[in-house]
This record gives structure tokens, sequence and C-alpha cells, in this order.
């Protein structure tokens, strides 16, 4: 591989076309890691700014699609299609493993690889590593709800993460580098030792905030006034409603722990309304239920765009499902970034056919 600037090394078509087809590149980790770090404010603007090119419609978002296995049913593959419109058009798809039993091997939970497709032409110019954008993306999205649906409400002083993973680090930093600071950092995880790396990745990064273990669900989330779930439940596993009689903001990240009863009982935002309400997330429980979508109150962009306002008291939840065009912008941005440094590595003579006849 070499390192190109990709502007200058696009490939003619046949004269009269007026179209080139762009080098393919790979992306690494350790680039997209070093494309991202201290950006936090930066990514959760992109962040903000590509749901309302999603509200306006200027977005496509197809379903996701999910590869199960019945050998290994707690598994999945998920493929994520999408594309992205405004002043950096681009197309890609998103392929993201989720292997819960890697976990107990001391290997993430997740991984993945993001695709870029160029807009003009549709040949495919990068290959990224995609679990940091997607954490990034996901991370982004919940700092960013955090703070639009807390205007108009106190606003929170004790966060609470149940589920301390890859997810929650990557929230509490964007969280952090989005301006918020807590005076409590609750912390709850079936495993006592990932809940251990987690205050110890607090106490290493000097996140300020008295950090506290929780020996229960339950004294996590009457403990906290922001609670995030970022755990791998596969099925409800919270149920008492009355652990939120204190009308906590509740950051929904992983979907499907939550009981129906406990989102009737509240205010509830999704992040698009047909992708959440499938696969059996908590919210596509409750339209089971109640064969009706009444119980919702809106998008994030419908806060965002003043559509839809924030009750001042009571349990406000959010259940983001993750869209397409997340990845997609974050992905572009990354590799604009490593574009502009002249570290692009091009993969030379991928593409081995570049004229229709010989």
């Amino acid at each position: 591989m070499t390192a190109v600037d990709p502007a200058a090394d696009r490939t003619a078509e046949p004269s009269g076309t007026g179209l080139t087809v762009p080098p393919f590149a790979v992306v690494s980790g350790s680039q997209v890691q070093g494309a991202l770090a201290g950006r936090e404010r930066e990514i959760t603007d992109l962040v903000e700014a590509t749901y309302r090119l999603h509200g306006a419609g200027d977005t496509v978002n197809p379903p996701s699609y999910f590869l199960r296995f019945p050998d290994r049913p707690t598994s999945r593959i998920i493929a994520l299609p999408a594309s992205l419109g405004g002043q950096t058009p681009v197309d890609g798809l998103k392929w993201i493993s989720s292997f819960p039993g890697n976990v107990q091997a001391g290997i993430p939970r997740a991984s993945a690889v993001l695709i870029l497709n160029d807009h003009d032409t549709g040949y495919p110019f990068a290959c990224m590593e995609s679990s940091i954008i997607s954490a990034t993306r996901t991370a982004s999205s919940a700092a960013l709800a955090a703070d639009r649906l807390s205007e108009g409400r106190k606003r929170p002083t004790r966060v609470g993460f149940f589920g301390t993973g890859l997810i929650a680090r990557y929230i509490q930093t964007f969280l952090a580098g989005t301006g918020w600071e807590f005076e409590e950092i609750g912390v709850f995880d079936l495993s006592a030792d990932s809940a251990a790396g987690f205050r110890g990745h607090l106490e290493r990064t000097g996140t300020p905030g008295r950090v506290t273990l929780y020996d229960t669900p339950e004294e996590l989330i009457r403990g906290s006034d922001l609670v995030v779930f970022a755990t791998i439940a596969g099925t409800p596993h919270v149920t008492d409603v009355s652990w939120f009689d204190h009308g906590p903001l509740v950051l929904h990240v992983s979907l499907r722990d939550l009981a129906p009863e406990i989102l009737l009982e509240a205010t509830n935002y999704v992040d698009d309304v047909e992708h959440c309400l499938k696969a059996d997330t908590s919210p596509h429980l409750v339209e089971q239920r109640l064969g009706h979508r009444d119980f919702l109150a809106g998008t994030l962009d419908d806060v965002l765009s003043g559509r839809a306002s924030v009750p001042a008291e009571g349990t406000v939840i959010f259940s983001p499902f993750g869209l397409g065009v997340l990845d997609l912008a974050v992905g572009k941005y990354v590799y604009d970034q490593i574009v502009r440094a002249g570290e692009l590595q091009v993969v030379d003579g991928f593409f081995h056919e570049l004229k229709r006849h010989g």
C-alpha cells in the first residue's frame, strides 16, 4: 500500500463520461482513533447536523439486516446500508458483528468495518475499521440527546452507568468532552471485574466526581438522575416501575433492558420510529402490546427542530436504534481528516478492470 493524494490518483474513465474511479484505501483502527481523539464537540455537532439532514429527508436509511445463526443464537452480524446527502454526499455500508461470548475470552464483543462508496460512480473508495466509528457515533448521539432532552429540566448531576463496556466508556468520554460534570458517577455491571475496570478507567483519566460501585440495579437507578443503559441484554430485565419514581433522564442505548411497563409510564423519544420499533426492542414490545405508536412523543430531530417539547418533570427515555447515516457521517469525517494529513493508505491496483472494452 502507498500513501497518496486521492484527488491526484483517480483513474480516468473513457472520454466523454466525465467520471473517474477513486483509489481504494484501507483505514486502520489506529488511524480512526487518531482522527477522532479529542474532537467530541466537533463530532457531536456533526451528528446533530446529520440528524437534521435525516429529518429533512436528505438521507436514505433502509432497514438494518440481521444475520443470525442457529448454532450461535446469542450472536449476530448486522448490515446497515445508508446514503447521506448534504454538502459531502456519500453512500456506504456498516457490517458489524456482536458476539457476546467474546467477553469471557477477554476480547471485545463487537467488531466492524465500514465501506464508503463514491457518490458519482458507486465505486467503493475506503474500507475502514469501524468499531471505533460505531462507538463514537453512538456516544455522540447519546451526549447530544442528554443535552437537548435535559433543556427545560433540572440538569442531571448524578450519572449511573448500567453496563460498563466499550460503549459506556465512549459515552462517558463524550459526556465529559461536551461539558458535562457530575457530582457522582454510579457504576453497575453483572461482572464485578468489568465494573472495577470502568472505575479504574475513570480514575486514570482524572474524571471529576465521586465514583460509586453499586451492588444492585435498583440502587444504581434510584441513585442517578441520568441513567445510561449500555448492556448486551436481549430481553427486558428491569421491570419495576417504582425504581424510576424520581423521574430520571434515561439513555436506553442498548434498547432491550426496560420492560414495557416502564416505557408506558415515561415520555419516550427515539432516533427513527421505523427503525426503533422492530427486532423486539423495548419500544417494539410496547407497540406489539398496544397495537399503536401513540406512546412515542417524537424523535430526537423533532426535539432539535422544536416540533416536540420535553416535559420538565417525570421520566424521559431516549431509545436510539442507531442510524447508518451517522456511521457514514463520522466515517467520511475520519477519511477527510486522513486525506488532509497525507496519510491515506491506498491499495495499488485494487480495481483491475477499469475499461469496459479492452
